[in-house]
This record gives structure tokens, sequence and C-alpha cells, in this order.
């Protein structure tokens, strides 16, 4: 009788909690449970209607690299692998959280334009998180997420911003944050088996200065690299980005980078080692936001990454405009380029998109 009466008092509260949205357009539906737990289902669906025209070949979004042509093509494309799913389980002291999209390529020997278009769920973060340790897959903590421009191409100019998800161990204090983060030297020494044997961890520190202004975020990287010949060899970056408010709604965003950053700034953009040196990367992304109305905005950005070793100069800048149909739902059109200046190469965009954040 007294495990009836329990089930009932859950499923009472389970449908109540279901009527309820939380305030926060990204903090999707929130069921509450016993003993103050909770779960929390939450993520987007978006759609992009995308066409490219330039010497670099056409893809979903813009990244750090791009597969230059021989001649100039053109590209009309509609996609939703965008879109994700997020839930997080809260209970007392502990969290733990798991997302996914849509990018995870072609599924049951399908996913082609001719039929299906079907496309596997691709994990993005899966972490616990007890008080101030957290434990598992997310951003690095490198990285300053509210400093990433808004855009229709996803996260804007990434070809100049540090992004990376990555299995860590890090601890928060305030504004400090200190991790050890999962090793990789890219561009650097293959084995026969294609691995990279690094047994160091990457180790960062990160600070981050709030207020009612905004916030300004200053972080260190350390790590030990593998050369080709497998030697090591020990790389230092450093970043500071953030995001300030101006005037009324709007904001500035930015990024700079500089030193042995490797992978963990442009996605590609830049490489951690070239033979037996390590590269040294100068990155510089600017966005501004400004509101219209309400409910409209716009962003102008843009983003440089410059390489000394492999000689790499790739810029991507856009501007876009953003109407707020409701909380949760959003239309925008954006119109930039992307250029891979070493190669004299460069593509023009126009993506219209429209997103539906649970």
């Amino acid at each position: 009788m007294f495990k009836n009466s329990l089930f009932r008092v859950k499923k009472i509260a389970l449908a109540t909690s279901l009527l309820a949205v939380t305030t926060a357009a990204n903090a999707g539906y929130t069921i509450k449970l016993d003993d103050g737990d909770s779960i929390t289902f939450g993520g987007y669906v978006k759609a992009d209607v995308r066409y490219v025209s330039g010497d670099i070949a056409a893809t979903d979004y813009w990244y750090g690299g791009g597969t230059v042509l021989p001649e100039s093509q053109s590209n009309f494309g509609i996609s939703v692998n965008e879109s994700r799913l997020t839930t997080k389980w809260v209970h007392g002291d502990v969290t733990g959280y798991i997302g996914m999209d849509f990018y995870g390529g072609a599924v049951s020997g399908g996913g082609n334009e001719v039929i299906s278009n079907s496309s596997g769920l691709r994990l993005r973060q899966a972490f616990l998180k007890y008080k101030n340790v957290l434990v598992g897959q997310a951003w690095t903590t490198f990285q300053n997420t509210s400093a990433l421009a808004e855009a229709a191409d996803f996260g804007g100019p990434l070809v100049a911003s540090a992004f990376i998800r990555q299995g860590q161990v890090r601890y928060t204090n305030g504004g400090l944050q200190l991790s050890i983060e999962n090793p990789e030297s890219y561009g650097g020494y293959r084995g026969d088996s294609g691995k990279r044997d690094d047994n160091v961890p990457d180790f960062i520190g990160k600070y981050t200065f709030k207020g009612d202004w905004g916030n300004v975020s200053v972080s260190g990287l350390a790590r030990q690299l593998k050369t080709a010949s497998n030697e090591s060899e020990t790389g230092v970056g450093f970043g500071v980005a953030g995001r300030i408010k101006t005037f009324g709604k709007d904001d500035v965003r930015f990024q700079v980078h500089g030193g042995n950053v490797g992978r963990y700034v442009g996605v590609t953009a830049s490489t951690d080692i070239v033979g037996e040196e390590v590269e040294e990367t100068t990155s510089v992304m600017v966005a501004y936001r400004h509101f219209w109305t309400d409910s409209m905005r716009s962003s102008v950005f843009v983003g440089n990454t410059t390489t000394d070793l492999t000689d790499r100069d790739r810029t991507h800048w856009g501007v876009n405009l953003f109407e707020n149909v409701t909380k949760q739902l959003s239309f925008g059109v954006e119109v930039g380029n992307f250029e891979m200046a070493e190669s004299n190469a460069d593509s023009m965009y126009v993506q219209f998109s429209t997103k539906f954040v649970l």
C-alpha cells in the first residue's frame, strides 16, 4: 500500500511538472521529482538553408579548414543536423549531463541524399559534476563559450575561436578554474597504427572576471607534444576572451589567442607540431551584436588565424539579422565569406536558419 501511494505521488509530480516550462529559453522542460531531484530535457530543432559559391567546397558550416576546388562551384543545401537533444539530472550536489546532435553520419547503411538523408546521433558532452568538481567530456576549460558570436553559421568565425570538447577533470572555485584534459598532438607523431602516444595530460588554468558589465576570461595552456621522431616538446599558449555590454542590450564579443595553442583554437586552422617544431598561432576574433528592437538583432563578426610554420592565413566574416517570433522560435539570415589566403581561395555564402529552442 505504501509503495502504491509513493508511486501515485511521483506520478502526480511528473504530470504536473510536465506542464511547466522554465523561463530561460535554453533551459528546456524540467520534471521535478522527490527530495529536490529533477530531470531537464532540452535542446533545439534547427533547419538551415545554405547557398555557397566559390572555390572552397561547401560544408554545413565553416570551420578552420576546407577543400580547395580546381574551379569555382555553387552548391545549395538544406540541413537539420545541428539540431540537438540534451538531458540533465540533478540529485542534491550531483549533476549529470548528456548532450547530442545529429552530425553522426549515415546509419544502418542509409543516410544519402538519394533516399533517406538519415544521420546518426553524435555525442557532444557527457559529464558529471559534484559540487565544484567536473569529470567527463565537456567544453575545454580554455574556452569562453559566452564569447562565441551569434550566427546562423554555427559558432560564427570558428576559424579564430577556442573550440574543443574533450575528456577532463575540472576544479572550479569562484572565477578560478583548473583542469587536466585529454592530450593529443595534432599534426605530430603518428606511429604505424596512426595513433599518438601522448602520456602527459594537458594542463589548463582560467580566471573569469564577471560583473553587471559582462565577463572577461584569461586562460593559460601547457602541454607536452609528440614530434615526428616521437620526441617530446613543450607547448604553451594563452587566451583572452569575453562578452562586454555596450549600449542598451548590445554587446561586443572578442577572443585573442597566441602561442602554441594548436588544436585548441581555429578548428584545424592550426596544428600543434610540424615535423620537429611546435607551431605558433595568432588568432583574433571580434563580433558586435546590435538590437534593433526587443526581438530583432544583428551581429557583424570577423575572425582571422595565422600560423608560423604552415603559413596558413584564414579569415571568416559575416553579417546577419535575427527575429524572434516567440521566446523559443527565431528566424535569421546571414551573408558572409570564408577565405584561405595561403591557397588564394574563398567562398561566399548565404544562409537562412530557423530555430525552435525547447
